[in-house]
């Protein structure tokens, strides 16, 4: 018998955990964090989402509780790093923005409810008001867009082992309110 290390089992729990979510929902998009950033419960965040939805099709992979796996498209899209930088300062490009502006007020409301995270923020990193820096970010992304005054900026994942092409549903979905960072794309190879 092999034993597991106890660090190990929890990952392998939690994985099981989102597995069964993802199968359950079955969606065709999921947003999460970057693959790396400053903090690392980030980074640790989209390792176990990224690991979980390649598992959506996986009969192999027991989820917790039981869902049954089923073969369908899957696009990953990763948010940018805070302020577009890496944890070794380096800029982060984004593959694609989004406009926010129409919705930066309910974004606000939305993280104005999260008390703990503004308590944490301003006692770990002085950052006294976490509501002026998310519209500070998103003004920056917009101003890097060259079209969108405050936007978000996204980046997907390989398709490999997620859907069968590579798809961009966000892009179908967002219309006018999407655009393809052309010079990105193009150093992808993937036309823009």
């Amino acid at each position: 018998e092999v034993e597991v290390h106890p660090e190990k089992s929890l990952v392998l729990k939690l994985l099981r955990r989102i597995a069964a979510v993802i199968r359950e929902v079955k969606p065709n998009v999921i947003l999460t964090h970057p693959p790396v950033d400053y903090m690392e419960d980030h980074t640790n965040t989209c390792r176990l989402v990224v690991t979980a939805a390649f598992a959506h099709a996986m009969p192999n992979f027991r989820s917790i509780p039981s869902r049954p796996t089923a073969d369908y498209d899957v696009t990953i899209y990763h948010s940018i790093p805070h302020t577009m930088r890496d944890p070794l300062c380096r800029l982060v490009v984004p593959e694609s923005f989004v406009n926010v502006a129409s919705v930066l007020a309910i974004k606000r409301a939305a993280l104005s409810e999260h008390h703990s995270q503004q308590d944490w923020l301003v006692a770990s990193q002085g950052m006294n008001s976490f509501l002026a820096k998310a519209e500070s970010d998103a003004r920056l992304v917009g101003r890097v867009s060259k079209k969108f005054e405050f936007a978000e900026g996204w980046r997907r994942h390989l398709h490999y082992g997620f859907s069968a092409m590579d798809v961009d549903p966000v892009r179908k979905a967002l219309g006018k309110n999407y655009l393809m960072n052309k010079a990105y794309a193009q150093s992808l190879g993937r036309g823009g």
